[in-house]
């Protein structure tokens, strides 16, 4: 990348600033004759020197010169013109200003249209450039830098680059032009004021930079406090678990306060700098008028000036401050931008960043087939100059399961990732099957070696893209586009080649299905499935289907399937005689094991209107209940029920097990409950306001008659429920028939999840091992019916969340290790992968790899030294050496260094 922002400039935008630059000369051509003409019509139409007399003529674009006097001197005339009247003359010239004044205005209008192109294909080119960057990054770099502030960067710090890009060269030129036209006009009517004029403008050019000096310092600093901010920010985000653990949140507050609190300072001092400059400014443009309307008049009125001339000096120098201005403005943003691309440019520029061949595409790079894994003499220094690993040398077959183990500090991870080369080794050579690790490109290692770390990563995805994103490798085929979707294409693919940027198509298809070992999608589909069984994650994917909610594709195949489960699961309880022990939903009777939010909807609510938390103060809502009688009664209900919590709560700790089963009150309300209480017990639940009122309601809304057991919901309150969910389903308005899902016996239910679509109902409380034998009875009877693998899809589809935050920290790195087995690599790497599952799920999912990967490489760094038996070779680090290596049963019969390990592991 270019260090200096004008040589990034230059070589990228040459030509276009080239291409803006005759129309740039026009517009100072134009603006000189818009300049002169109204000079025109007050001397020569309006007080009539070219009309001595009332019948007398003038000719209007004649167009004639003077030839100099080596020529022989004398009058050109090219074209006589055209012969009119005083009155007519005056229209003329009129139009022709108007005319000039457009031309201007157009010619503005495409020189700010072709800067705006310009500037914005700038700034993509330069975003995407420093993008390229962190893509080549060596790993270690990304331990010094904070992610928010790389983002920061791209995203914030570059957006004036793109603005001063498209000016860097075109509005000096232009507003130059400008001003030197102006000045030049007011210098040809008179000397003395063209003088003073130059004199002012030479005093602010002079006067106002030198006062901007030290905004450019307080500019810089305002810029690295707002990305330490940033920084901090992101800090807090990752680390909040640890502050709310050690209460720490005050003195982060605190923190926080005081760099805002510099931050504001540096700000306060640059707002007050600025606004001085920008009087000084004003004052310096506003004193010129004054002269010339002094100096000037004088003129006119000794007989020195004519009174046409100081008009059009007048209002030449109108516009005169204006450019000056806004020179000055871009001699100053020149100056702040080029400090924010020195130091952006600082933070992307690596001495040891990878060469862009290494990332290049290749559609069938040579893979390690058959062979050995030779490593001869691996080191590793790592930043401060401590050997992390030392002379290390090793062979493995390619179809040999090899166990690393060693203590904490052995070097382990480290030599994992040389071995993937997700780091560079300071020493050494490592091959696999005759290829060079070291110098191969990305198309190699990253299809060749399949690596995932102690604390893997994934997009905020679903599972399934976070599966065959290891499949993404190159584009596949390309989409075959037509009428507006095509020009679209064409159009990206003459913008990235203009901008530097990607030429590949986001949207061909992407996925490699050789590399996976399959043909098409549902093949994908069935290997995806097996490699989950491998993991141990298709239970855990299959619980999350179930609790999701899918939309039935046109009303027919999900949910059709999902009515043949309900229909067998409603008969196999009939059949095992438990039928009981589910009460389902029936349009004609109140369920005591639903919610009375669920019972009043008899339905499920789609989006915000009809949540349980807003249907208090929702007016359709409270319009049902006072049409049915309702109101008063969940009012008085709800009165009753905070009465009961305040009771039994008060007094009981914050994580009390109470505020889990009764969660009508969070502890944190209790103390505003109190006072509603008291205010109720004053003023009479009528006498209340509506606040507290809603209040009051929103609380019955949660209460389940069987689970609770208050004895609050009789059966006459349940009946007259049951009235209103029959008015609320009749009277529900149009706008709002698509914000409540409403339960049918014959119909799927698209915002309901799998599970309560299929049960139709609540699990019935009371019984013993209700929920645990009703589930179990439902995998079997979906395993039965063929419906398990639906479901299990359904679950790969389920949204990870940031990081995978939605998921445990054991199904993340299993989704992790499953996306590195899908793509087939020679070479599995894992780096204590399954560190994070308890001993009994370590041992599964390192038996089942292993069995899975029977005859083809796999290299593991083991957390347990245990699980090493399992393994074909073992070896054996200490400090970054290898003080071992073989068979784990000759090892360990030999009492060196893996029994010490075996003992104190």
């Amino acid at each position: 990348m270019e260090r200096s922002l004008f040589g990034f400039i230059v070589r990228y935008s040459k030509r276009e600033q080239l291409l803006i630059a005759p129309l740039v000369l026009t517009s100072a051509v134009v603006y000189f004759l818009s300049l002169d003409l109204p000079k025109v019509i007050v001397n020569q139409a309006i007080q009539g020197k070219s009309f001595p007399n009332p019948d007398s003529t003038a000719h209007f674009l004649s167009i004639k010169f003077s030839l100099p006097a080596f020529l022989g001197g004398g009058m050109v005339q090219l074209f006589q013109g055209f012969e009119l009247e005083r009155l007519p003359y005056l229209m003329a010239l009129s139009v022709g200003l108007l005319a000039l004044i457009v031309i201007n205005g157009v010619l503005k209008f495409q020189i700010n249209t072709m800067k705006g192109w310009m500037g914005e294909r700038m700034l993509r080119r330069l975003r995407y450039m420093l993008f390229d960057h962190v893509l080549r990054f060596p790993l270690p770099r990304f331990r010094r830098v904070k992610p928010a502030e790389m983002a920061s960067m791209i995203k914030d710090e570059v957006e004036p680059l793109g603005g001063f890009i498209g000016e860097a060269f075109i509005t000096p030129l232009f507003l130059g032009t400008q001003a030197l036209t102006a000045l030049f006009f007011i210098v040809f009517q008179h000397f003395v004021l063209g003088m003073v004029a130059l004199g002012v403008v030479l005093f602010q050019a002079y006067l106002i930079p030198k006062l901007r000096r030290r905004l450019l310092v307080l500019a810089k600093e305002r810029q690295l406090g707002a990305r330490a901010l940033a920084g901090r920010v992101a800090e807090s985000v990752d680390g909040v678990t640890e502050i709310h653990a050690h209460d720490t949140s005050n003195y982060e507050r605190a923190e926080f306060s005081n760099r805002l609190g510099k931050l504001f300072r540096v700000r306060f001092e640059f707002y007050q700098r600025k606004f001085l400059v920008k009087f000084l400014n004003n004052f310096l443009s506003q004193l010129t008028p004054f002269l010339f309307y002094s100096i000037g008049g004088y003129l006119v009125i000794v007989g020195r000036l004519d009174l046409g001339a100081l008009v059009a000096v007048i209002a030449a120098y109108k516009d005169l401050p204006g450019p000056v201005k806004e020179l000055i403005d871009w001699d100053q943003q020149r100056l702040d931008v080029q400090i924010k691309y020195s130091q952006v440019i600082e933070q992307f520029s690596a001495e040891d960043l990878a060469p862009p061949e290494m990332q290049a595409l290749v559609d069938d790079p040579p893979l390690p087939k058959q062979g050995a894994i030779v490593v001869s003499g691996l080191s590793l220094l790592d930043d401060s100059g401590a050997v992390v690993v030392e002379n290390v040398s090793f062979e493995a077959g390619l179809d040999e399961h090899v166990a690393i183990v060693g203590s904490r500090a052995s070097g382990g991870s480290e030599l994992a990732q040389l071995l993937a080369r997700l780091l560079l080794p300071s020493g050494g050579t490592i091959t696999m099957g005759g290829i060079d690790i070291k110098r191969a490109p990305e198309a190699v290692t990253g299809r060749a070696i399949g690596y995932v770390g102690p604390a893997a990563y994934l997009f905020p995805r679903s599972v399934r893209e976070n599966l065959i994103y290891s499949l993404k490798h190159r584009p596949i085929r390309e989409v075959r586009y037509e009428g507006d979707l095509l020009r679209e294409r064409e159009f990206h693919l003459q913008e990235a080649e203009r901008t530097g940027t990607c030429p590949l198509d986001f949207d061909a298809e992407w996925l490699d299905y050789a590399a996976a070992g399959v043909s098409g999608p549902q093949e994908l589909e069935a290997r995806i499935i097996e490699i989950l069984k491998v993991v141990d994650l298709e239970e855990t994917l299959f619980e999350l289907g179930l609790r999701s909610s899918v939309a039935a594709k046109g009303g027919g195949d999900i949910g059709t399937q999902v009515l043949r489960a309900r229909d067998a699961m409603r008969e196999r309880l009939s059949s095992d005689g438990i039928q009981d022990w589910v009460d389902r939903f029936d349009p004609a009777r109140f369920n005591r094991n639903a919610t009375l939010a669920e019972n009043l909807l008899f339905g499920t609510p789609v989006g915000k209107t009809f949540d349980i938390d807003n249907l208090a103060k929702n007016a359709y809502v409270r319009e049902v209940l006072d049409k049915t009688g309702l109101y008063d009664d969940l009012l008085q209900t709800g009165h009753k029920l905070a009465e009961t919590m305040v009771e039994l709560f008060s007094g009981l700790p914050p994580g009390h097990e109470f505020f889990e089963r009764f969660s009508f009150i969070r502890h944190e309300d209790l103390p505003e409950v109190k006072q509603i209480l008291k205010r109720a017990l004053d003023l009479g639940l009528n006498g209340i306001d509506d606040a507290d009122r809603q209040a009051l309601l929103s609380l019955p809304f949660k209460l389940i008659a069987a689970r609770h057991r208050l004895g609050l919901i009789d059966e006459p309150f349940e009946e007259r429920v049951v009235k209103a969910r029959g008015y609320f389903a009749q009277h529900l308005p149009r706008d709002l028939q698509r914000s409540v899902e409403f339960f049918d016996p014959q119909r799927y239910n698209e915002a309901s999840s799998l599970l309560d679509n299929i049960l139709f109902g609540k699990v019935v409380t009371g019984h013993a091992g209700a929920a645990e034998r009703i589930g179990a009875l439902l995998r079997q009877v979906l395993g039965e019916i063929g419906l398990r693998p639906l479901v299990v899809r359904i679950g790969i589809d389920y949204e990870v969340g940031v990081g995978g935050a939605r998921l445990a920290a054991a199904d993340r790195q299993k989704i992790a290790i499953a996306r590195a087995l899908l793509k087939r690599p020679a070479v599995l790497i894992l780096d204590q992968a399954a560190a994070v599952l308890d001993p009994a799920s370590q041992q599964r999912i390192v038996a089942g790899i292993l069995e899975y990967r029977r005859g083809r490489s796999v290299l593991w760094v083991l957390s347990r030294v245990e699980y090493a038996e399992h393994f074909a070779r073992v070896l054996v680090l200490d400090r970054g050496r290898l003080v071992e290596r073989g068979a784990f049963a000759e090892l360990k019969a030999s009492g060196g260094a893996l029994q010490s390990l075996l003992k104190t592991g």
